[in-house]
This record gives C-alpha cells, sequence and structure tokens, in this order.
C-alpha cells in the first residue's frame, strides 16, 4: 500500500489565495501580523488539505516555541477576561497562550508553574504583579525569557522588561472629586489586604483626591472590606454628614456595600453615594445600579503583547514607555447619579 504524499505549504498557498511567505507565517508563527481574514483563510485552507505544520522541526530550526506563558492569581473575574483577550491578542500575532494560575501565591503551584515553564521553553511570559514574587518570578528570567508585568508597579529591569499597569490611582483620585462634587460631605475607602499592592495604587489615588480639594473633609479608610460594612455605615450617617461617599476597592466591595445600605433603609444616591473598580456584571445588575470604572481589556492585552514581541527583536512594532498606564473610563449609574 502507498503512503499519501504529505500536503505542502505550496498547496495550502494556492488554495488560500495567498503568497506562499504569508502560509509560512501563519501556520509557522512568523510573528508578522496577519489579518484575521488572511488567517482564517490559510487555516481552512490547511484544514481542508489536511496539512500538518511539524512543531518539532519548526522549533528545533528556529531554536523558538512560539509559545507565550501567562501566570495570573485565579480564573475568575477580571484574570479570566484578561487571559481571553491576550490569547486572541497573541493568537494575532502567530503565538500560542499557555495560562496558568498561582493560587495567590501558593508556593508548591509557584513552583510547579516554574518547573513547566522552563521545560516548555516559552519564548516569553506574561505575569500578573499578584500571582508571584520578584524571587521565584527572577528564576525564570535568568533562564533568558523576557517578561512583562501586568499591573507590576516598580518591578526591577533585571526582571520584567516591561509593564502594562491600569490607572487605578488615577480613577480613585477622580472619583474623590466626584464624589465632593455631587455634595458628599464626608468619604469613605473599603479596601481590600489581600491584594496589598494594587490597594496601594487605589489608596495613592485616595489621599491624592483629597489633596486636590483645597480644602479639609472629614474621611476613614477602611483597610478590610470582610469588616461588618453595617456598622460601619450606620456610623458614617449618624454624624454630622449630610450625603457620605464611598470609594470601594471594587464592584465586589460595592455590592457589598449596595447590599448592607439597602438592609439598613440607607437613600442611594441621597445619602450614600458608591464609586467601584472593574466595571462587572454585577455593577450593572445591581439594585441600584452602580458607577465603576471600567478597564480597557483590548488595549491592556494588545500593548502587554507588543512589549513581548519588541523583546524578541520585531523592531517594528511600536513601543510604549518601559511601565505603560492604563486609563480607566468611569461608566455612571445610579449609585452617584440623581434620576
Amino acid at each position: 500500500m502507498s503512503k499519501t504524499k504529505p500536503v505542502t505549504i505550496v498547496e495550502v498557498a494556492a488554495a488560500a489565495g495567498v503568497s506562499i511567505a504569508t502560509v509560512s507565517n501563519v501556520l509557522n508563527r512568523g510573528g508578522i501580523r496577519s489579518s484575521q481574514e488572511t488567517i482564517r483563510k490559510v487555516e481552512q485552507a490547511a484544514e481542508q488539505l489536511g496539512y500538518r505544520r511539524n512543531t518539532v522541526a519548526a522549533g528545533l530550526s528556529r531554536s523558538k516555541t512560539f509559545e507565550i506563558g501567562l501566570i495570573i492569581p485565579s480564573f475568575g473575574g477580571y484574570y479570566g477576561n484578561l487571559a481571553e483577550y491576550l490569547q486572541l491578542e497573541a493568537y494575532n500575532a502567530g503565538y500560542h497562550l499557555s495560562v496558568f494560575t498561582s493560587g495567590w501565591f501558593n508556593p508548591l503551584i509557584e513552583r510547579k508553574n516554574i518547573e513547566v515553564l522552563l521545560q516548555r521553553r516559552v519564548d516569553g511570559l506574561i505575569c500578573h504583579g499578584l500571582a508571584m514574587g520578584q524571587e521565584s518570578t527572577r528564576s525564570l528570567v535568568n533562564n533568558g525569557t523576557p517578561l512583562v508585568m501586568i499591573n507590576g508597579w516598580g518591578w526591577p529591569a533585571d526582571i520584567a522588561v516591561g509593564a502594562v499597569n491600569l490607572g487605578f490611582a488615577g480613577a480613585c483620585r477622580d472619583s474623590v472629586a466626584l464624589l465632593v462634587e455631587r455634595g458628599c460631605d464626608s468619604l469613605i475607602y473599603v479596601g481590600s489586604k489581600r491584594s496589598s499592592v494594587i490597594n496601594e495604587q487605589r489608596l495613592q489615588g485616595f489621599y491624592a483626591g483629597l489633596a486636590q480639594l483645597g480644602r479639609d473633609i472629614p474621611y476613614q479608610v477602611v483597610d478590610n472590606w470582610e469588616v461588618d460594612i453595617e456598622v460601619i455605615l450606620r456610623d458614617s450617617l449618624a454624624g454630622a454628614s449630610e450625603r457620605v461617599g464611598l470609594v470601594a476597592f471594587d464592584d465586589v466591595v460595592a455590592l457589598k456595600v449596595v447590599s448592607a445600605a439597602n438592609k439598613l433603609g440607607i437613600r442611594i444616591p441621597e445619602q450614600l453615594q458608591i464609586t467601584g473598580i472593574n466595571n462587572d456584571i454585577m455593577a450593572e445588575i445591581s439594585y441600584p445600579a452602580i458607577s465603576s470604572w471600567s478597564i480597557p481589556y483590548p488595549l491592556q492585552a494588545g500593548t502587554a503583547i507588543n512589549k513581548l514581541l519588541h523583546a524578541f527583536g520585531q523592531q517594528d512594532v511600536r513601543t510604549e514607555e518601559r511601565e505603560f498606564e492604563v486609563p480607566l473610563s468611569f461608566i455612571e449609574r445610579e449609585t452617584t447619579k440623581f434620576m
């Protein structure tokens, strides 16, 4: 019985109606960006003809795996959404994204992730600032793997080639200004001890907002949102304040505040106004709906992948400053808006 002759990229190019170079770039992940339509045509032609890429040979010949590793704290909420957008951006650039979760600094999981990533010889790494410690991550980059941080402020240059950070500080600063403008005569910040690095950014913005007011205003900082929010709201509204403004760490915290206020019969936004961050679905479907700061996932993901491509030596990729700040957009809803 004679063996079927393997399909070549020449045949794939003819079927897709593109050049051989384009087929090679798409199927061998050459790193040159192609349009979604071109990628679709090439992959469809390859599938219909039964073309199979020899990934082992390609990797050996190029000393590249065309794989990027992503380490995030968990798969929930913001982290899962970010992973989806990073996967799309990596795919469009000709790379495969392998996603790992650190289990919130679980040392056993961290060690296993490092071992797997080193074995797989990923071309580059993207790591969230809450996913791994600096020393754990250093063992990866010492192996020659370029690293881009997501929400990693102040990571040293010998570990990270760059960082793409969300503008949490600016969002909280502007939340203070908005709440005072809406008539709030005292303020509360409710944070999260578990996410200390990111909580610090929010607090910096909260204090900056207070400093920009040009006058003193009573305020309270609650470091841990797992405290009894009902007690805090009762005490705040029992004082001289006519209207309290509350800046929440994120929409989960804001939802807890809304639930406590509803239980106590506190009127929102007449007595209490609230801002959250992340613009999760819970902010939209809450009653009343929560004003929040929206994250531009495509911009954050695209900038992170571009920084890695630049580190790979693709000089045609546009780069920004080493630590790029992604601004958030305010989405106003009932917790700050009088109807």
